[in-house]
């Protein structure tokens, strides 16, 4: 292959969907190790999933210089996710605005290194609190090696994309001297490995060197969650002080925003908000979800809701993946007064829910919360003039109570926290009430239920129940985890055990993927000895990575 001495647009989108591909390829490697001990699916998938969109919007443009960047600036700002994508599309925005004026002739490589420098501006900027030993130190280390390289006189394309690759790789490899979460795990940065790779991507396009292929299985040294976890973990907070993840897109003037962040500061952490000309992309680690979503409403209108237990994070792509079907999976509707519409993933939960009466189904859980725009949508999907939303994960409940105020049919939220409290409020559902009389009833139900499920730790941590190593099952309950035990039978076994008391009539078992026949027969036989009086209900499920969910009434 020719060596580039400058890059076109060709090139540059060659460089941008390899460096998604580069991304997809590992992103495994990245999510394998994370600061929570539950499956996760974060930097790696958040990344590679912002880079989706990015290629999205560059199938539908002109292929000029100026629209192709215009659509990777725009692509990223509306698709990033998580706190690492909303990072990388300011820096993929700071980039390509120093390519935008292109003459015809391509950028070289002294304009790379100004666009990479102009990259690092960007993310600072976007961070509240920078954090050093991130993607931040990564990126501005790179740009300045490609500063360096150009200041030596030789700036030739290939040789600056060299020097900010060294750069970057010898500040990737010192992000455990400056962040002590990191070393303290044997790790480096995720976002920064997860950056690297754009740049491999663009030598591969310009010298045709080959992307590095990703590790089999890494040693403790590939990955952890990079601003997603612990943006704020270098002020001294822990890691998980704070339970969720809010982002939305905003609409609102530019010259609002400022106070708009002030406020923000004061309710939360690992704060970033980029855009400008009325549209913002905002994220924020808080405890606090309703004053995030209400300090956006002050000043404009936000959209695209999305709120994420950071404890309770799962495999979210291939959720997104699996999905996609499910979001079409409307009943043909009788003739009902209130229709009902239910937040699942899992073909047995589906059916189950169908069983139930209910009219449709929008995929989700406890990671791919879906947006409110997929919920409304889904509510006018049911025909019906009334109807209520069963969100069944906590993160989707404030989500869900925006769909009535964007719709004329009449939208109530039953609050369900989990499936099986969706299937109690399903037994107290009348299609021939009015939503309002339903949600009363259906919540009277679902606040019954005692709710738990288990699942099995990724990586070495530590709860109230004790220590947690990597393989074990953890038994958890609303109040956080609760059991930590080395088989999945003595997890469930021990989670029913401190659920079910005497008082109670009921126990519904929720079999997901890698539950077995033994192991529910070993409950149920359990059940049999020490809660005689319990009535037990056995399902299949169907969820992933929660081979139990537990309902107690």
């Amino acid at each position: 292959m020719t060596t580039l001495e400058r890059l076109g647009a060709d090139h540059l989108r060659l460089v941008v969907t390899g460096f998604r591909d580069a991304l997809r390829s590992h992103q495994d490697a990245v999510n394998r190790l994370n600061v929570y001990p539950v499956p996760d699916g974060d930097t790696g998938t958040n990344m590679a999933l912002t880079l989706e969109s990015v290629c999205t919007e560059l199938a539908g443009a002109e292929p000029d210089m100026a629209a192709t960047c215009k659509a990777i600036s725009h692509g990223s700002l509306m698709g990033a996710r998580g706190n690492s994508g909303v990072i990388l599309s300011q820096i993929l925005r700071g980039m390509v605005g120093g390519f935008a004026d292109d003459d015809g002739r391509g950028v070289d490589g002294a304009t790379v290194a100004l666009a990479l420098t102009a990259a690092a501006e960007a993310a600072y900027q976007a961070v509240m609190r920078p954090v050093e030993g991130t993607i931040l130190t990564v990126v501005r280390e790179a740009a300045a090696g490609a500063t360096a390289q150009v200041a030596t006189g030789v700036a030739a394309l290939v040789d600056v994309l060299d020097a900010a690759r060294a750069a970057g790789q010898a500040a990737l490899d010192n992000t455990p001297e400056l962040l002590p979460v990191l070393k303290e795990a044997g790790v480096v940065d995720a976002g920064g490995a997860g950056f690297l790779l754009l740049l491999d991507a663009a030598l591969h396009v310009a010298a045709g060197r080959p992307v590095p292929a990703p590790p089999a299985a890494p040693a403790g040294g590939f990955g952890l969650t990079s601003a997603d976890a612990h943006a704020e973990a270098g002020d001294g907070g822990s890691i998980a002080d704070l339970r969720y993840e809010v982002m939305y897109l905003l609409e609102a003037p530019d010259a609002a925003v400022s106070a708009f962040k002030e406020v923000w500061m004061g309710i939360g952490d690992s704060i970033v908000v980029v855009g400008g000309d009325g549209i913002w992309n905002c994220h924020i680690h808080t405890d606090d979800i309703g004053a995030s979503i209400e300090a956006a409403i002050e000043i404009g209108r936000p959209r695209r809701i999305r709120v994420t237990d950071l404890l309770e994070q799962v495999e979210e792509e291939r959720w997104v993946r699996e999905g996609a079907s499910d979001g079409d999976d409307v009943a043909p509707a009788r003739d009902v007064v209130t229709a009902v519409v239910a937040v699942a993933t899992g073909d047995g939960l589906r059916r189950i829910f169908r069983s139930l009466g209910v009219q449709t189904i929008v995929a989700g859980g406890q990671s791919m919360n879906p947006s409110t725009a997929q919920l409304l949508e889904a509510v006018e999907a049911t025909g019906a003039s009334e109807v209520v939303v069963l969100p069944n994960n906590k993160n989707i409940i404030p989500v869900a109570e925006q769909v009535d105020a964007l719709t004329e049919v009449t939208v109530r939220v039953v609050p369900t926290r989990g499936i099986a409290e969706g299937f109690a409020a399903l037994l107290a559902y009348d299609p021939d009430a009015l939503a309002t009389d339903n949600a009363k009833e259906m919540a009277s139900a679902a606040e019954a239920v005692v709710a738990g499920e288990v699942t099995r730790a990724v990586r070495d941590s530590t709860c109230d129940a004790g220590p947690i190593a990597a393989g074990e099952w953890l038994g958890i309950a609303r109040e956080g985890i609760v059991v930590v035990e080395g088989s999945l039978a003595g997890a469930i076994t021990g989670l029913v055990e401190r659920l079910v008391g005497d008082g109670h009539e009921m126990v519904t078992i929720i079999e997901g993927e890698g539950a077995t026949a033994k192991d529910t027969r070993r409950v149920t036989e359990w059940l049999a000895e020490h809660r005689p009086g319990v009535e037990v209900e056995v399902h299949h499920g169907g969820q992933p990575l929660y081979p139990y969910l537990l309902g107690v009434e």
